[in-house]
């Protein structure tokens, strides 16, 4: 196996922290205490990708979690979407921004691994499902829960899961809100390996390392001609899609059903899963 370059200070904003080690990137999301996913965050991990990209020199890119507890992302935060503390022009914009990114994700030049530590429910999980390879530790859990809280998953997030585990299972997942667990990722194909939380960073440095073997030109390209016709779908259906989840989000029973999440979580200081 391939001994994994030394790593070097790129770059860090308030929300990460990026490093390069030889030809690839790590960037670590450090937002307190569970990532949660506001228009700054989204805005610096766009800016992000613009800078990697930029660099020829770069040609894969890791993300992973530096926090304190074992959270990836616990997903979008709950303040840009609970309607009494927004605006519907507000929303569009934490809308375009955010799914602009993850659709530019996913169909990246860069090879891109999701290190899972914990728990990826959600937005979390739907930056792991753009992402070329998935791995999750021992104790951690991903899906996209949105139902669990009252409001609809996205139709291309529930479609790149569907592209993944196919239609039947994803159904499931998606209807019902299953937070699947590493194993049960692995069967799905969800993930493509678990480890203990200790060797994550290495098992997710040797497969960057290991993905890399494969020649930029005939890998990007293949990517491309693979995902962009969703991706290019994506980006036309986000301010239709805005338009419609915002209706959702500010009718009555939505508000008071994400007014009782945050209360819930006010104790935790925690505002996301969404």
């Amino acid at each position: 196996m391939a001994s994994c370059p030394p790593q070097s200070s790129m770059l860090k904003t308030p929300f990460l922290n990026i490093e390069r080690k030889g030809s690839y990137a790590i960037v670590t999301l450090i937002r307190e205490p569970v990532n949660t996913m506001n228009m700054s965050m989204w805005e610096q991990l766009s800016e992000t990708l613009d800078m990697l990209e930029a660099n020829l020199k770069i040609r894969g890119v890791i993300f992973q979690s530096g926090l304190q507890r074992d959270v990836f992302t616990a997903g979008n935060d709950i303040m840009e979407l609970y309607a009494p503390n927004t605006s519907q022009e507000r929303y569009r914009k934490f809308w375009l921004v955010s799914n602009t990114f993850l659709a530019r994700l996913y169909t990246s030049r860069l090879v891109t691994i999701a290190a899972i530590r914990g728990a990826c429910p959600a937005g979390g999980c739907c930056l792991a499902l753009c992402c070329d390879y998935r791995i999750i530790t021992e104790t951690g859990s991903i899906g996209l829960n949105e139902v669990a809280l009252g409001i609809s998953v996205p139709k291309y997030w529930g479609l790149l899961m569907q592209r993944i585990v196919g239609s039947g299972p994803a159904e499931k997942l998606l209807q019902f809100a299953v937070m699947a667990t590493p194993d049960e990722a692995k069967e799905l194909g969800l993930v493509d390996d678990v480890v203990p939380k200790l060797k994550l960073q290495a098992a997710a440095e040797a497969a960057m390392l290991e993905l890399l073997k494969a020649p930029d030109a005939g890998r990007a390209l293949t990517k491309f001609l693979m995902r962009g016709e969703l991706a290019e779908d994506w980006k036309a259906y986000l301010i239709p899609e805005s338009e419609s989840a915002w209706k959702q989000l500010s009718s009555p029973g939505t508000v008071a059903k994400l007014k009782g999440v945050m209360d819930r979580l006010s104790g935790k200081k925690a505002t996301s899963k969404l």
